[in-house]
């Protein structure tokens, strides 16, 4: 096969290493913030042409100067372009407004800063976050740096395509539907969707009637991602949930693990179902038990949740002008984000069934976790797609009926508040990788960074550069 990978990985400061290991630089002297954000700038400067992740470029790195003794002090990253940062602009994603510089810092960048990351711009997003594929209207798409004819996976697209390629060792992400866990899937990086409330609620999911957003990093080492929740937690700790600390390898004892293999949605493509028995056998080696499970839902939840995805976008619509800049336009939202609006038009009366019947799946899935530790699935139902498969200009049904077959297995994670995690686990023929997916009950962060560990430990992850 061609190998097309992009990628900016050198010999300049930031080397093959994780954010662990640049902010030991940084410590011990070896490296300054300034000389990881120069190094970082130069790598985005040589990628962004193939594969089009940044939105907005910093004409400085985003510092804070209490953060000196947080475990990320200088790492450079990007916060995604739908998280406020005061004095740059949030774009959403979306032609429909101007977007102006912000004049507060929303509440989750606050934390995002304390852990020390130095931010150097903003990455994109599909319009609203809406699509599971960073793609456009009228604007070029972002790019996968392991095949760029094909989907780096979205709403995160942009954070996943920056980290595979080697800018940065961690990005901002965050997560509605499967928006942390698609693109880590897609890209080949680890994406922890964390419970709802770990982390400061995210601006945008705490108006609506159900928070499925929660925010979150990409990262290509386990480790990376547990020192990131971990500094997180010194910021603010929710004393609702059990403490996560620091997670530092594999756990101890033999752990239940459910294994699902398709959605009632949709069949599993055989490279995927591959990927994830092999995985259940690797944990059987490790000493768990591994038996086949169903999740207790179906196409009824299915149903409610797009009506619910329409109704984020109706209130998008109604609330623009008002929320986001008075220049805002409907007749500029894309296909997808109009043809959502206009489905939830026909079906509103719907909606509070919709909403009882969603609100319930939080305790259909604590039943399934009293007799599992863990459940193995899919991330997504085939693998990462060419460009233009979920292009929002494709005709609005039919863009969501493969959109329904490809998200068929995240958004239950989104419902109910649980968290998740995607971890790298193999490869098509022509070298995408693909991603597995674990889940776990409430606040139980850390069986699946103890899981990952262990199977990061067992066999390391692909790297782009080899």
């Amino acid at each position: 096969m061609a190998d097309d990978r992009v990628h900016a990985f050198g010999d300049d400061v930031l080397g093959d290493h994780d954010a662990v290991a640049l902010a030991g630089l940084v410590r011990s002297g070896e490296a300054s913030p300034d000389e990881l954000a120069e190094a970082a700038a130069a790598r985005a400067r040589r990628i962004d042409a193939a594969l089009e992740p940044v939105a907005f470029a910093a004409r400085l790195p985003r510092l804070t100067a209490d953060s000196r003794l947080a475990p990320f002090y200088g790492v450079p990253t990007y916060l995604k372009d739908n998280v406020d940062l005061r004095g740059m602009p949030t774009g959403q994603g979306s032609a429909a407004f101007r977007a102006r510089p912000a004049r507060r810092t929303a509440g989750f960048a606050d934390q995002f800063l304390a852990t020390g990351v130095a931010v150097l711009g903003k990455s994109r997003l599909p319009e609203f976050g809406l699509n599971a594929s960073t793609e456009y209207a009228a604007a070029e798409p972002v790019r996968n740096p392991w095949k760029p004819s094909h989907s780096p996976g979205a709403s995160s697209g942009g954070s996943a395509a920056l980290v595979a390629a080697g800018v940065v060792p961690i990005a901002h992400a965050n997560d509605g539907g499967g928006s942390i866990r698609i693109p880590a899937a897609c890209c080949g990086l680890i994406g922890l969707k964390p419970t709802r409330g770990r982390l400061v609620p995210n601006d945008q999911g705490r108006r609506l009637p159900i928070d499925l957003v929660t925010d979150g990093v990409l990262t290509r080492s386990v480790r990376d991602t547990a020192a990131f929740f971990a500094a997180a937690e010194r910021h603010h700790r929710n004393p609702a949930l059990p403490p996560l600390g620091l997670v530092e390898g594999p756990g101890t004892g033999p752990l239940r693990i459910g294994l699902v293999l398709d959605s009632p949605l949709a069949d599993t493509d055989a490279a995927t179902r591959r990927a994830v028995e092999d995985t259940a056998l690797r944990l059987e080696a490790l000493g768990h038990r591994v038996e086949p499970t169903v999740l207790p839902f179906g196409e009824e939840f299915s149903r409610d949740f797009t009506l619910y995805w329409g109704y984020i976008a109706f209130l998008i619509a109604a609330t623009g002008r008002l929320m986001l800049d008075r220049s805002f336009r409907t007749g500029r939202l894309d296909g997808l984000t109009s043809g959502l609006r206009r489905s939830f038009h026909r079906e509103f009366a719907r909606i509070p069934g919709a909403l009882r019947r969603l609100g319930r799946a939080e305790q259909a899935y604590a039943e399934l976790f009293r007799s599992h530790d863990a459940v193995l699935s899919p991330v997504l139902a085939h693998t990462a797609p060419p460009i233009g498969h979920l292009s929002p200009n494709v005709p609005f049904e039919e863009l969501m009926g493969r959109l329904q077959r490809y998200v068929a297995f995240t958004p239950v994670n989104n419902v109910t508040g649980a968290p998740g995690i995607s971890l790298p686990a193999g490869s098509t023929d022509d070298g995408l990788p693909i991603g597995v997916h674990l889940s776990a009950a409430h606040g139980q962060e850390r069986v699946l960074l103890e899981l990952a560990f262990a199977l990061e430990a067992d066999r390391p992850w692909r790297r782009i550069q080899d």
